[in-house]
């Protein structure tokens, strides 16, 4: 090899260049594909309450709105919380001879003819309600963090380009002033 600081140089240039555009090319496919969405930060956000969800800090400010009104629509219950009460509704209703999960049409007509029947349906499905609520705002908050954490990805490989692109330029700079072989540089 004849000028390794040069040959060095332009294969980080030309790295730069791949990281850049692979950078940019992330960052921009993230944001339409959320703009698609149509989303807006939630009027009563702490932060960019109205802005339209089409970057990292406004996917943000929605994931964390969308926490506060899960735990609002929950009591603060969690997903597991949640589940827990479903539980104690169904044992409950076992304790009183009804089988909430019966397939059989014959069980479920003497469940429905029992008069506490109605009462443990009702508070069943209130717990499904609200467990399915917090289900899916936790997918809603996951993938919004998803994204948020693929901007940083992007931001992180368009820093490692512009890295790469000044050592390229660097060493271009160092083989421009290297030593041909068999020569002396006086001191």
């Amino acid at each position: 090899m004849r000028n390794p600081p040069k040959v060095a140089g332009l294969i980080s240039l030309i790295a730069a260049a791949v990281l850049l555009i692979s950078g940019i090319g992330t960052w921009a496919m993230i944001s339409s594909n959320l703009a698609a969405q149509n989303i807006t930060v939630s009027a009563d956000s702490p932060m960019l309450a109205g802005d339209f969800v089409d970057g990292p800090f406004s996917a943000f400010a929605e994931a964390q709105v969308i926490e506060v009104h899960a735990e609002k629509a929950t009591g603060g219950k969690t997903y597991a919380d949640l589940g827990a009460e479903q539980a104690k509704v169904k044992a409950a209703a076992k304790n009183a001879g009804i089988d909430l999960d019966a397939k059989d049409p014959a069980v479920i007509a003497a469940n429905q003819a029992k008069p506490e029947f109605a009462q443990f349906k009702a508070d069943l499905d209130k717990w499904i309600a609200l467990r399915t609520t917090a289900m899916n705002a936790s997918f809603l908050r996951a993938s919004l963090f998803t994204s948020v954490v693929a901007y940083g990805v992007a931001a992180f490989v368009m820093g490692l380009g512009i890295m790469f692109g000044l050592i390229g330029w660097a060493l271009l700079w160092l083989g421009k002033r290297a030593v041909p072989a068999g020569s002396e540089r006086v001191v």
